[in-house]
């Protein structure tokens, strides 16, 4: 779920974003020296780019009136890393808070750290240690995706905890609560997520095998 625009106090939602920053510079740099390096991967990037629009914008209705979605920055995240997946997730919401009001502008820091940052590092640490087992590339890129999009939610649930802790049961109540709420639909979500990424990383390796190769992704 993105967080709304509004929702978060004032100071939780500067500290997200102060918090977000030196992760979204870094990865400018990551992808302008990408970019510089290899020109060819601008079509590869974009592609990494609208798969994560298109996923993270599919709104779909969970309990108690919130909602739940994929996130898609499984697969970029993979593909270039997760400071460049930062990035491309960052311009991600910035043109859904602007375009579909979907999220905020005011609670773009928090959404970042989720989705673009809390999630991808989750979902390609997940990959790169199941590589590096000798696990099967595509069962290791639909841990990764999965893990991707679970954590973004299990993060969105401690930044709303913090945001609004139980009266009586304080942060760790909240969080169950959340956390909950999420769990109903995300988790079949992260399962489809998954295999959807998987679908479109054997489409990549058909059409795209040395850029997969040069990438590390392929061998």
């Amino acid at each position: 779920m993105h967080i709304a625009e509004g929702y978060l106090p004032p100071l939780h939602a500067v500290a997200w974003g102060a918090a977000s920053a030196p992760f979204v510079v870094h990865g400018v740099r990551a992808l302008t020296r990408e970019v510089r390096a290899n020109p060819e991967s601008t079509l590869l990037l974009g592609a990494s780019g609208a798969f994560t629009f298109v996923l993270s914008a599919l709104k779909l209705p969970s309990v108690t009136g919130s909602c739940s979605h994929p996130t898609g920055t499984g697969l970029g995240a993979i593909l270039f890393r997760p400071p460049i997946m930062a990035v491309l997730g960052t311009i991600t919401l910035l043109f859904q808070a602007l375009l579909l009001a979907h999220g905020g502008l005011t609670t773009l820091g928090a959404n970042v750290f989720s989705m673009a940052i809390a999630g991808p590092w989750a979902g390609f640490g997940t990959y790169w240690l199941l590589r590096r087992s000798g696990v099967p590339l595509m069962v290791a890129v639909f841990f990764g995706a999965f893990v991707a999009d679970l954590s973004t939610y299990c993060v969105t649930s401690v930044q709303l905890a913090l945001a609004f802790p139980d009266p009586s049961s304080g942060f760790l109540g909240a969080l169950a609560k959340f956390g909950g709420i999420f769990a109903v639909t995300q988790i079949p979500l992260a399962v489809s997520e998954g295999l959807l990424t998987v679908l479109v990383m054997r489409l990549l390796t058909q059409s795209s095998k040395a850029e997969l190769t040069r990438l590390g992704v392929a061998r």
